[in-house]
Order: C-alpha cells, then sequence, then structure tokens
C-alpha cells in the first residue's frame, strides 16, 4: 500500500498542527534506484480504548511518505470512540479489528503473522513514529537482513511536550541481561524505535502473550539469543509518551518481571562463559532483593527518609482523607 498523502487524510481536529496534523514526511519515490521495488514493511498498532491517543498514532505511520507499507490496527473491543477514529482512516488501512482479544501481545503477534512484510515493528496506540523516520531509515542504512536496527526515540508527556530522547547503548546479550547497571541505568532498548526482520521474530515464536509487563524485553533477549545483531543508527525514529495510565507506570511489577525473564535467558546463554554467568547471576539476585526497598522510597519524601512503611501509609491516608473533605488539591510529599 501506498502512504497517502495529507491531503488525502481527513482533516485535523481544530486547533492541532504539526506533526503528524499538518506536516507530512518526505515521499520516497514509487521504486528504488535499481527499479526494484520497496521492500514491504508491515507496521502493526494494537489498541485498546486509547481514543485520547489514537488518531495521532494512525497518522504518523501513515504519513511516513512510504511506497510499500503494510498497516494493521488491532482493536481489543474499545468503547470510548475508538472504532469511530478507526473507521475515518480505514480506506488506507491493510486490515483493522475490533474485537475481544488475548491483550496486547497477542495482538502484535497476529498482526506479525498475517503482515508480509520483509521488516516490522510496532506502534502502540499511544506512540508514534518521528516524521521521516523510514524516509531517512531506508535512504541511510536500508534494511539489516538478520539485525535489529535502533534509532533515537523521543520522549513525550501526554500533551506532546518533549522530555528528553533516549539512545540504548545494549548490543550483546550479556548487556541486555545485565538489568540493574545496563538496562535500567539508560541502556535499555525503546520499543518504538525498533525496526526488525518480521520472519526472525516469528521464529523464535514472537511475543510471550503470558508476560504482560516485559514482553519487548524478553523478545529482544530470545533474538539475541538465535544470533540477531543489534545496530543503532542515530536516527530519530519513534516516540514514547509517556502518561498516567500506561503500563510502564507499574514499576515494580515491571521490574520482578524483567528480573524474571533476564534469569529465565541466562539459563539458555550457552555462549555465555561460566565467570560471565556468575557474575551476572549474582547482579540478578541482589537486585531482585534491593528493589522492592529502592521502589518504596521513591514512593515520595517520607519514604526516602526512612520512616516505617506502617506510619507513611497512616499518615499518607490522613492527608488524602483530609484532600477529599477539603475539596483541596493533592499535597505534594
Amino acid at each position: 500500500m501506498r502512504c497517502p498523502s495529507l491531503e488525502e487524510l481527513p482533516p485535523p481536529p481544530q486547533g492541532r498542527t504539526g506533526w503528524p496534523w499538518t506536516e507530512a514526511s518526505e515521499t520516497l519515490t514509487k521504486v528504488m534506484s535499481d527499479a526494484g521495488a520497496w521492500p514491504t514493511i508491515t507496521i502493526v498498532t494494537p489498541s485498546f480504548n486509547q481514543a485520547r491517543f489514537l488518531e495521532e498514532t494512525l497518522r504518523s505511520v501513515l504519513l511516513q511518505g512510504y511506497p510499500n507499507l503494510e498497516y494493521f490496527v488491532l482493536d481489543g473491543g474499545s468503547r470510548d470512540g475508538s472504532v469511530e477514529i478507526i473507521k475515518r482512516y480505514e480506506r488506507w488501512l491493510t486490515s483493522w479489528v475490533s474485537e475481544p482479544d488475548g491483550g496486547q501481545s497477542a495482538a502484535i503477534n497476529r498482526g506479525l503473522q498475517i503482515g508480509t512484510g520483509s521488516h516490522a515493528t510496532w506502534i502502540n496506540s499511544d506512540d508514534l513514529l518521528c516524521r521521516n523516520a523510514l524516509f531517512t531509515h531506508l535512504t541511510t542504512y536500508g534494511l539489516s537482513a538478520n539485525g535489529i536496527d535502533i534509532g533515537d526515540c523521543v520522549n513525550i508527556d501526554a500533551i506532546g511536550n518533549v522530555l528528553s530522547t533516549h539512545r540504548g547503548r545494549i548490543e550483546t546479550l550479556a548487556e541486555l541481561l545485565r538489568v540493574r547497571s545496563v538496562w535500567q541505568s539508560e541502556g535499555y532498548i525503546s520499543q518504538p524505535a525498533v525496526l526488525f526482520p518480521r520472519a526472525w521474530v516469528l521464529s523464535v515464536g514472537g511475543l510471550n502473550e503470558a508476560n504482560h509487563y516485559s514482553m519487548d524485553y524478553e523478545l529482544w533477549g530470545r533474538l539475541l539469543l538465535a544470533g540477531a545483531t543489534v545496530r543503532y543508527t542515530r536516527i530519530p525514529f519513534g516516540v514514547f509518551r509517556r502518561h498516567e495510565a500506561q503500563k510502564t507506570g507499574e514499576i515494580l511489577k515491571q521490574t520482578m518481571s524483567t528480573l524474571d525473564v533476564a534469569e529465565a535467558l541466562l539459563g539458555m546463554a550457552t555462549r555465555l562463559d561460566l565467570t560471565t554467568k556468575r557474575e551476572i547471576s549474582a547482579e540478578l539476585r541482589r537486585y531482585r532483593d534491593e528493589y522492592p526497598g529502592i521502589a518504596w522510597r521513591g514512593t515520595g519524601r517520607l519514604a526516602r527518609l526512612g520512616l516505617p512503611r506502617p506510619i507513611v501509609n497512616g499518615i499518607r491516608r490522613l492527608r488524602r482523607a483530609g484532600t477529599i473533605a477539603s475539596g483541596a488539591p493533592r499535597p505534594v510529599e
């Protein structure tokens, strides 16, 4: 499918300007320089009750200016107006559905399985692709046959203000498994900035549908176990939106899930030498023991002061009760 032009899409909501509302990406030529067709790229958007952000996501994919794009939108049966938004764009979608499903990972796997692209990614319905992401990537690097391409990821808040730009640094399985010293020390891979060979992901079983908190981490690990390489492009590629409703806000569950996966991957890492495996195993055990306390201290000033948890929780309950009774804004610790 050819990506539509800005003029072909529905007009943006009143007051919305810039990318991807009133700006589009540069458009690639219909064929490559050797007169061959551009490789098919498959993009999947899983969604459930994300009408607040969904249209922006759809437009950021459709306005990539790419001549051979497959775009699947798999909605889990939303009742918040998402379906009406999808219908406004359905003529430019390869396929879409809105029905109960097995969750985010199941929806992504379904899209990857029915897709035909040589390369693929998924963009969640609160995230975006950057302007010119595919244009710049394809004209600068092309597509890696056996590797994970990772661009820069722009972090934004709920209303689109730029918070930061992230570039990961993980290139090996050993680095991925060092959850505390690498992954959670700004080395992590930002999923919206990733482009990968679709067949490779399917060959390792796709996303683990039983893993709801660290499924992308697990996928990168299984790809590295299978021999995939990593290439950082330094191209602005994906946009990750931070907001109050997302799962990544459940940091304790996410971290414990990541540690579980890391330990399982370490057990399968037959190419790592014994000394390295022992070092990583010890680091994972220490972090598992220490992290609940780290997470607790991150909940506010009273916890950081080291007061007993029952006292902190009691003070917080009293404050909440007083705030509710007075109707005043909730105080910050």
